[in-house]
């Protein structure tokens, strides 16, 4: 693999037959979780919306020609496993494209993308899909805390251990107090990423990679049986009229005297989102080289103190820029979910990047942070805006719930 992986800005943006491109990059909108557009939905049911749109996009692409689909999910019952498959086979995929749902916490739909790169680079699979789902509506009732858990491990005496079931709120109050990250600027930060999010969803900024879908609404929740049906077609988390002095009147939710709110946190969404990825010399046999919207051009990973979790892209992305040989100045944009406003402001400050160039279309403060759908969003949000700006370089980077961090390098075509 490491072989595989060109290094260097010149070597990256040269178009080789082995490259991995995306031809599609969709997402459904991300709704507010228990009372957004998808209260009533299922994962797996945006998961199959999502599926047949990338379908729907690639309509000269023969499905049988899919070897294999990843999802990312994290609190999907039974791993999301089985109604992923039923969903994929529902919609048009051929029983011989295989499926399987991969958890890497908040990076599982990145972790899903990536996975599907390395099955083309090693020759597995010539055609993928990568993704992710997650409806926290239906399955955040443990709050992503395990409910069985052996006895030995809640005693740990080793601390990091123990730290792995650390409420996420608390690890971004432990980051706030030891990298000197006040209030006062993670309400700002906050509200910022609200005011670029509406500016971009009036603008038409988010269309060209949301789709919309029908589902059922449930009014009255003390009646069930009375069903709607609505079309959901943008995000419903945005808050246009967000201020940093509105958001410092909110209490903070996980220690007392605290510094993170709900306001200055992620979201609690659902949504899906999918990419179709392929070896550059099958789009070209396949005379869909005029498709292709970008390519992935490497994935790093790694672990950090559990305690403080949110400082995973802060030393993901120094080892993505080594591994791939390019330097941060090249990159045009930066995708780093905004788990907290505490630990994404940390991040740009730690790498000393320039924050006009970190999610000019809001983050997850916004737009909101379904677990398994998170990465594979960013990479739908940042191929159109890369396009728009024309910018060739961008990286896609995130914490991750237990303590780590992942980024990806994304070239756009």
């Amino acid at each position: 693999m490491a072989g595989f992986i060109q290094k260097g800005t010149k070597n990256i943006l040269q178009k080789q037959p082995h490259d991995i491109v995306f031809l599609s990059a969709l997402r459904t909108p991300v709704t507010k979780a228990k009372k957004g557009g998808f209260k009533d939905a299922y994962d797996h049911e945006l998961l199959a919306h999502v599926l047949k749109a990338t379908l729907a996009a690639n309509p000269n692409l023969d499905p049988s020609r899919i070897k294999d689909v990843q999802i990312g999910t994290v609190l999907s019952e039974l791993g999301g496993h089985k109604a992923g498959r039923m969903a994929a086979c529902h919609v048009g995929y051929p029983e011989t494209a295989a499926f399987q749902t991969v958890n890497r916490a908040c990076s599982s739909g990145l972790s899903a993308i990536t996975g599907i790169a390395h099955a083309i680079a090693l020759g597995q699979i010539d055609i993928g899909v990568g993704g992710g789902m997650e409806s926290m509506t239906r399955n955040y009732g443990s709050r992503a805390i395990p409910t069985q858990l052996w006895q030995a491990l809640k005693e740990s005496d080793v601390k990091d251990a123990r730290d792995c079931i650390m409420s996420m709120g608390i690890t971004a109050e432990n980051v706030a107090e030891r990298y000197s990250v006040g209030r006062q600027e993670q309400d700002e930060f906050a509200a910022r990423s609200h005011q670029k999010a509406a500016k971009a969803q009036k603008e038409g900024l988010f269309d060209a990679e949301i789709i919309p879908v029908t589902t059922r609404w449930r009014p009255d929740p003390e009646h069930p049986e009375v069903e709607e049906e609505i079309t959901v077609t943008k995000d419903d988390g945005i808050r246009p009229n967000s201020t940093a002095e509105g958001l410092a009147k909110m209490k903070p939710v996980f220690k007392e005297n605290g510094a993170t709110t709900a306001a200055n946190s992620s979201q609690v969404s659902d949504g899906a989102a999918a990419a179709l990825m392929m070896r550059r010399s099958t789009a070209n046999e396949l005379g869909l080289s005029s498709s292709i919207i970008g390519k992935w051009a490497g994935t790093q990973t790694i672990g950090c103190k559990p305690d403080e979790m949110g400082i995973g892209p802060a030393l993901a992305i120094p080892r993505l820029l080594e591994y791939t040989g390019v330097s941060k100045e090249e990159i045009g944009i930066w995708e780093i979910n905004e788990a907290f406003a505490s630990q994404a402001i940390y991040c740009v400050r730690k790498l000393e990047i320039d924050e006009a160039k970190v999610n000019p279309k809001g983050g997850a403060i916004a737009l909101g942070h379904p677990l398994g759908m998170t990465g594979a969003r960013q990479l739908a949000t940042l191929l159109p805006e890369m396009e728009r700006q024309g910018q060739e370089l961008g990286v896609i980077s995130m914490c991750i719930g237990t303590g780590m961090g992942m980024a990806s390098l994304i070239v756009r075509e």
